[in-house]
């Protein structure tokens, strides 16, 4: 056995993707394991002793097949014998292990991350990443799962409007809603009551780039974020009305990955598109490598429904009256008579009545003008394969009626359409549109780091953009959802837009940002879309809490910087908090515990945590250990809609 273990480690040491810096990272060989990764395999078959080991000869209609017991395999690597380093020595002792099985080898379903979902400790560029391994996401398996999703307690309730802060003496499930807290287990808070009541969601994830600087862990690896994805989608399909409507913003890093797994939860036919975004400059730091790799100046915003019953309203921007117009040369001089008596109009050439209308044809602001002014006059013709019009004159104009009271005209054979259906008053002015499509190149990407009233370097989106996509689907006083809500842009385009909203976000940092952004908006800010929306301010939001339990310790762990701190407050957990079943808290040492890197300090008390007690469940809401107030049960009763 020790000689395979020797073999085994001069083996590895030829893969830097599992060796570095003299240690092995066990994590990333068991990943690879897991995915059956061929550069692994080829490895381990290359060495007599290890295809002996862990391979198994098969014979499959008289061929003899080698199938590789990754089972096996893993547990190998991942005993205490072949790993004798501190830390797992220290973990297996005090009993991080069931039934010999490691938890995080399971490959079971992601409920829930230590360090607050998607916060890695930061400040590591991408070779430290590459070399030091660690991990704060912990799986769970199904059989660990009793109480996670469970309806929370609600806490810190508190109402902004324009006179500021308040107490709230009832909870209205008509107000907006900002949510603070895991946003996996706020999204299932909502379940009960608000299944099958949102039009919209938007959400900007971790884009899992490896450098983003979002405050997001964005170095979740390929597997364990698609399982961080499928947890919260699957919930949030659930919540949308049967004709609402989710956009996904990401990169091309799991654009394609993301969409499988969406055409899998909401259904391949509920797909509507890809819409590409321009979402930088062809400038800055990006341009130093343009020799060995394409300058990446665009996202993905994948589009998909509840079901099919979704209707969209067209959205159109300002072109020049030659891209959206050019085709439209025919003018109609009326002379007085109706659209009843259309069959009397003259049609001329639209050059012939800007001469006769004394129109410098060289001035283009006054051919411009002109073409706005007379744009309800200005047509071109189609052809309608499906119509038959073979009976009308031809060279005159003929009145169509439809049934439901509406009408058009027919000239020549063919369908007519205005100008003026192309012509839109947007901030005020008169100007010729085309429809948005897929590819969108036009939305403000500059100066955005304060819009809002609140500085976010990266990651913060045009208020602009989320406008145009909640003005795609929805109409006022339809409820929108964001739960990776950063800076609070979906909830300031909401309200703006006389929209309702429930936004969801945990890190503290945003959140404190998001409450005096909203403010902001309260107040009457102009910045983003309030110029185009004539905001004036006005309106209200609720603000409440997940109370939390063991995520405090979870947060508390996070911060500290020294092993004492992080004894003293182990100590205030054994008294506190919930410890996992299998945890047996006498083999705890403190002198060998001393001896772990600070980082592998906190991983350890990470994991001895019970993730189903991260949050108070509602169940347990008059528990006195607690200590929920008489107000904050009202308005749980309030909100979840349920004795207590």
């Amino acid at each position: 056995m020790q000689n395979l273990m020797n073999d085994l480690m001069k083996l590895f040491q030829k893969d830097d993707r599992i060796f570095a810096d003299g240690k092995l990272l066990k994590n990333k060989l068991t990943e690879l394991a897991l995915k059956l990764d061929q550069p692994l395999i080829e490895l381990l078959l290359s060495d007599k002793k290890a295809k002996e080991h862990f391979f198994v000869q098969k014979i499959i209609k008289k061929d003899k097949i080698l199938i590789f017991d990754k089972d096996k395999f893993i547990s190998f690597v991942n005993n205490k014998e072949f790993l004798p380093d501190s830390f797992t020595s220290f973990k297996n002792k005090i009993g991080l292990m069931t039934n010999g099985d490691y938890l995080k080898e399971k490959g079971d379903v992601v409920l829930t991350w230590a360090y607050k979902d998607c916060v890695l400790e930061g400040g590591q560029d991408k070779e430290d990443q590459k070399r030091d391994e660690i991990f704060y996401n912990e799986i769970l398996s199904p059989d660990e799962i009793d109480r996670l999703f469970e309806p929370k307690v609600l806490t810190n309730f508190k109402k902004y409007d324009s006179k500021g802060q308040h107490a709230i003496p009832v909870f209205n499930g008509d107000d907006n809603l900002i949510i603070k807290g895991n946003n996996l287990l706020a999204l299932h808070c909502l379940k009960q009551n608000f299944r099958g009541q949102i039009k919209l969601i938007y959400i900007d994830p971790p884009y899992n780039t490896g450098n983003d600087e979002f405050k997001y862990n964005d170095s979740f690896n390929h597997s364990t974020w698609l399982t961080f994805m499928k947890n919260r989608l699957v919930i949030a399909e659930e919540l949308l009305k049967d004709d609402g409507a989710i956009f996904i913003q990401i990169n091309d890093i799991e654009q394609a990955h993301l969409k499988i797994l969406c055409d899998e939860i909401f259904g391949r036919e509920h797909f509507h598109t890809a819409i590409c975004i321009q979402m930088s400059h062809l400038s800055g730091v990006k341009m130093a490598h343009k020799e060995v790799k394409l300058p990446k100046i665009k996202e993905w915003i994948l589009f998909y429904t509840k079901n099919e019953k979704i209707k969209l309203n067209p959205q159109y921007i300002p072109a020049t009256w030659e891209d959206a117009l050019e085709r439209y040369s025919s003018f109609i001089l009326k002379s007085g008579f109706s659209d009843e008596q259309c069959d009397k109009w003259k049609i001329i050439p639209l050059n012939q009545a800007m001469k006769e209308a004394g129109v410098n044809v060289k001035d283009s602001k006054a051919v411009l003008n002109f073409k706005l002014s007379n744009a309800h006059l200005i047509f071109r013709t189609a052809r309608n394969r499906g119509a038959d019009y073979s009976k009308l004159p031809k060279n005159k104009f003929s009145k169509i009626d439809n049934p439901d009271g509406s009408y058009y005209f027919v000239y020549k054979g063919e369908d007519v359409s205005f100008s003026a259906e192309k012509v839109m008053v947007i901030n005020g002015k008169k100007t010729p549109v085309v429809t948005v499509g897929d590819i969108w190149t036009d939305i403000g990407i500059n100066n955005l780091s304060n819009e809002g009233g609140v500085d976010l370097r990266f990651g913060k989106k045009p208020e602009k953009l989320i406008s145009r996509l909640i003005e795609l689907c929805t109409k006022k006083g339809d409820l929108i959802l964001d739960f990776f809500a950063g800076s609070g842009t979906s909830g300031a385009v909401a309200h703006k837009s006389e929209r309702k909203y429930i936004l969801i976000e945990q890190l503290d940092e945003h959140v404190k940002k998001m409450l005096k952004r909203l403010k902001h908006v309260i107040a009457g800010e102009d910045s983003g879309i309030s110029k185009e929306f004539n905001w004036n301010g006005g309106g209200s939001f609720v603000y409440a809490e997940l109370k939390e339990w063991n995520e405090q310790y979870m947060a508390n762990i996070k911060d500290a910087n020294t092993t004492l701190k992080l004894l003293n407050i182990y100590e205030k957990m054994r008294k506190e908090a919930f410890f996992r079943y299998d945890i047996d808290l006498s083999k705890f040492e403190e002198q060998e515990f001393k001896k772990l890197p600070l980082k592998e300090q906190k991983q350890v008390l990470c994991e001895c945590l019970d993730k189903n007690h991260l949050y108070v469940n509602l169940s347990e809401i008059n528990d006195t250990t607690y200590k929920v107030s008489a107000d904050d049960k009202k308005l749980n009763k309030e909100f979840h809609k349920t004795v207590i």
